[in-house]
């Protein structure tokens, strides 16, 4: 039997109200429940969702939380979500997804692997809302998004990503990151929080870079083993075909923190009609040994790590309609994507795989979304 996760609407329950006791007419966790609810039906802003919650009448509004027969109004959402603070939000939502990713632990001898990226919210930012680019850490296995923080303006990931790490549990599991975010300092903080790495290596890091290149060029001549794997992928009207080669030949030469092996990704993408090939390959290093991690493990880290742009991000922008949001007052920008997160991330974890099919599903079934979220039907 599969064990019982945390309820999300136990969370919800947990965010701190911002607004003045007496100014209170619906309690915020139930905005919260309709909110999320009404994500998971497919509705993408503030003012859909408040047309949502007014469709289903009093037994809808009732289970969701609300004492009154009508749910708020689209300005009372506004009003609410504006003065929401942005960064207890993230925090509660992660710690749900933390609480369910514990609860769910991976099969023996699989990597627990997080992949870390950034997003701009481009339609916000075009409105002039401060902080619209967002770090986040999502869960390889389940697509759970564990941790989300705004990153300021005029500054980048990096310091963002070091202070994130300090808040993330890093212990026993595998971060992956891509070139911008290979830096010394954050493969230490990994190291050092008991963590591994994986790290795609570029011109940012070009004495590491031409190191593990040199290692591949001259890889005859070297007395270390070489070890690869390789997988072939058909689809979208293209063969894609990806060789991982590993190498512990750095391992005493290059001061890099924790290094445990390098590695070469070749990629070759030939088009089904016109037999037309593109060519790329990309380094990388890994605090993981030979002993812990063979090259087909080291491709599939690499490969599930842009999940977190093909089933994250890449859905906040085509089903949810995020990079031509508006809105840019207080806290809404980064509430709404963090609710996006946990919606996306919910119906992942029930095994929906066409995230806007599943909400075409919800919007049929409202009360398959509250389920979802924890909310039992009355009788």
């Amino acid at each position: 039997m599969e064990p019982q996760c945390r309820p999300l609407l136990a969370t919800l329950h947990e965010i701190p109200d911002p607004r003045h006791a007496r100014g209170r007419r619906h309690p915020l966790a139930a905005i919260l429940a309709l909110m999320c609810a009404a994500m998971l039906c497919g509705y993408r802003s503030y003012s859909a969702i408040a047309d949502w919650g007014r469709c289903y009448g009093q037994q809808l509004a009732r289970a969701l939380g609300f004492t009154h027969a009508k749910t708020p109004c689209a300005a009372t959402l506004h009003h609410v979500l504006r003065k929401l603070n942005g960064p207890l939000v993230e925090a509660a939502l992660g710690a749900w997804a933390e609480s369910v990713l514990t609860a769910l632990p991976p099969v023996a001898g699989e990597l627990e692997a997080m992949a870390i990226d950034g997003k701009t919210l481009r339609g916000s930012r075009k409105q002039g809302a401060p902080a619209v680019h967002l770090l986040s850490a999502l869960s390889q296995r389940l697509g759970l998004t564990l941790w989300q923080q705004a990153v300021a303006d005029k500054t980048n990931e990096i310091p963002v990503l070091e202070e994130m790490l300090r808040e993330l549990v890093v212990e026993g599991r595998v971060i992956t990151v891509d070139a911008l975010l290979t830096q010394r300092a954050i493969a230490e903080r990994i190291v050092q929080g008991g963590g591994e790495y994986v790290m795609i290596v570029k011109g940012n890091q070009p004495q590491l870079h031409q190191d593990i290149h040199l290692v591949f060029q001259e890889a005859p001549a070297l007395a270390e083993p070489i070890a690869a794997a390789e997988t072939v992928d058909s689809g979208h009207g293209r063969i894609e075909h990806r060789r991982l080669t590993v190498s512990a030949a750095l391992l005493g030469y290059s001061d890099w923190p924790g290094l445990g092996q390098v590695f070469q990704l070749e990629r070759c993408v030939t088009l089904k009609k016109g037999g037309e090939q593109r060519h790329e390959v990309v380094y990388g290093v890994t605090s993981l040994g030979p002993d812990r991690a063979t090259p087909a493990c080291l491709l599939h880290a690499v490969r599930q790590h842009w999940q977190i742009e093909n089933k994250v991000h890449w859905v906040r922008d085509v089903t949810f309609d995020e990079d031509r949001s508006q809105v840019r007052c207080g806290s809404i920008p980064q509430v709404m994507a963090a609710f996006r997160n946990t919606a996306i991330g919910l119906m992942r974890r029930v095994g929906e795989v066409n995230i806007a099919a599943a909400c075409r599903r919800f919007a049929a079934q409202p009360w398959a979304a509250l389920a979802l979220i924890g909310i039992i039907p009355e009788n």
